[in-house]
């Protein structure tokens, strides 16, 4: 079976989340099927069982295809270090920090780990279902392409182009898109899919046909709006969240400093319908608030400046409301932050934390990168990984400290004893849900919704070609 890869006629015109539904949809049909991103860009990551870091995108496309996650899937991982930079993770791991024009010099060495992880998984799966980066014609980044043309040529694949109406020029899009594709790519075309619309879907019968007779392309099917409110890859994804509420019991503020990393640990938070969730942008008091949680973050010391100048920082200091952070925002909870080698900043140095907690963090190499079952706050065996250069002496993975509590732990909100009981000691009459359930219905949900309305008949016998 040919692989697939799905590309798209621009950014978050909903590859990701089409990617995540194939998956699902080839393995209840019996395939064993592997999502794949050559190159990815987010500072929402993981930890597989190899040890290693990818981004959560080809995590939750893993969990719909119902395998574990494998570094693999994402064998180049771009996280945003700020001031032009990168931190580039190859194969789970840390490879080094530089900027972007020293990132491309080395384009041709990043190829063969694409083109390795990639034969490797040919060997293991009956499918791999492949998804592209931005658009596909971006024509000056073409021969620094790791995700687009790279694979499409590389491997021969099967492609579906995935075109966001709700942008608007969607015809002008597609028409562009196909005009400028390369031509190995375009005769492995399968067809286009229109996302995200909205609407009676009969107004649509006019434009599938302009685009089935005047571009020459079949539609393979008009995939209604219906957001995937799981995994948010990127602050995009976060501002489009829209949560579905019902008797609210509890108001949690979320700082959202600018380096705000791993945002999947709001998930179970933003799912609630007894917890309205509140990102905080800039200055705002948080005292009406009957929470506030500081989230990860990829540059500590840089949120750190950000929070004092919002005046943020003292707000916090002051608060006598329950206050959670973490991972990055545990270790601003410390005294007192050393960066000696820069590896959170652009210089070495040192930065005064909010001083809840009589510890102190020190930045040093090699990250840790641990995942496992963690026995944290009376709670055990809650899953979560660690993703963090910060130590901290005295309390290195969790504290409690009166009104303020944080751990190193991504995922701990995923837990429903933990998050039952901690927000019922904020609210009694607080219940609670089952947020694995959750997940599982999301997942099966949307892809059942894909199934109905693609022609997965026809992208299946385009892979047996």
């Amino acid at each position: 079976m040919k692989p697939l890869a799905v590309f798209g006629t621009s950014s978050d015109a909903g590859k990701t989340t089409l990617v995540t539904a194939l998956c699902r949809i080839f393995a209840d049909r019996g395939l064993r099927v592997a999502p794949f991103k050559a190159q990815n860009v987010s500072n929402n990551s993981a930890v597989t069982q190899e040890g290693g870091e990818i981004s959560r995108a080809q995590c939750l496309q893993a969990e719909a295809a119902r395998v574990e996650p494998s570094v693999l899937f994402n064998p180049v991982l771009l996280k945003s270090h700020g001031n032009g930079c990168v931190q580039v993770v190859v194969n789970g791991q840390v490879y080094k920090n530089e900027s972007i024009a020293a990132y491309y010099d080395e384009i041709g060495n990043l190829k063969q780990q694409v083109r390795q992880a990639f034969s490797t998984l040919q060997q293991s799966y009956d499918l791999i279902v492949a998804e592209g980066a931005g658009s596909p014609v971006e024509l000056n980044l073409l021969h620094k392409d790791l995700s687009n043309t790279f694979i499409a040529k590389t491997f021969n694949t099967k492609n579906i182009l995935v075109a966001d109406i709700e942008r608007g020029g969607v015809f002008a899009s597609i028409y562009g898109t196909l005009a400028l594709m390369d031509p190995v790519m375009r005769a492995n075309l399968i067809g286009v899919v229109v996302n995200k619309f909205r609407g009676d879907r009969r107004f649509f019968d006019e434009g599938e046909k302009i685009i089935r007779e005047r571009f020459g392309v079949p539609v393979l099917g008009v995939l209604p709006f219906q957001p995937l409110n799981i995994d948010m890859e990127d602050s995009q994804s976060l501002q489009n969240y829209r949560q579905r509420l019902n008797d609210v019991k509890i108001r949690v503020a979320v700082i959202a400093y600018p380096g705000l990393a791993n945002y999947n640990d709001l998930d179970a938070l933003m799912a609630d319908a007894e917890v309205h969730v509140e990102l905080i942008q800039s200055y705002r008091p948080l005292a009406e608030f009957d929470m506030v949680l500081l989230p990860g973050s990829k540059t500590v010391i840089r949120d750190l400046h950000w929070l004092k100048a919002q005046g943020l920082f003292d707000e916090i200091q002051r608060l006598r409301k329950p206050v959670f952070g973490i991972c990055g925002g545990y270790q601003m909870f410390c005294k007192t932050l050393h960066d000696p080698d820069a590896l959170e900043h652009e210089i070495a140095g040192s930065e005064t934390g909010l001083g809840l907690f009589d510890d102190t963090v020190v930045y040093k190499t090699p990250k840790i990168l641990k995942r496992g079952q963690y026995d944290l706050f009376s709670c055990p065996a809650i899953k979560g990984y660690e993703i963090h250069c910060g130590r901290m002496a005295n309390y290195p993975l969790a504290h409690q400290q009166e009104n303020v509590a944080g751990t190193h732990v991504h995922g701990i909100f995923d837990n429903d004893d933990f998050r039952t009981a901690y927000l019922k000691a904020i609210n009694p009459a607080y219940r609670g849900y089952n947020y694995e359930a959750y997940r599982e219905a999301e997942i099966q949900g949307f892809a059942d919704m894909v199934a109905q309305q693609l022609d997965i008949a026809a992208i299946l016998a385009a892979l047996q070609d």
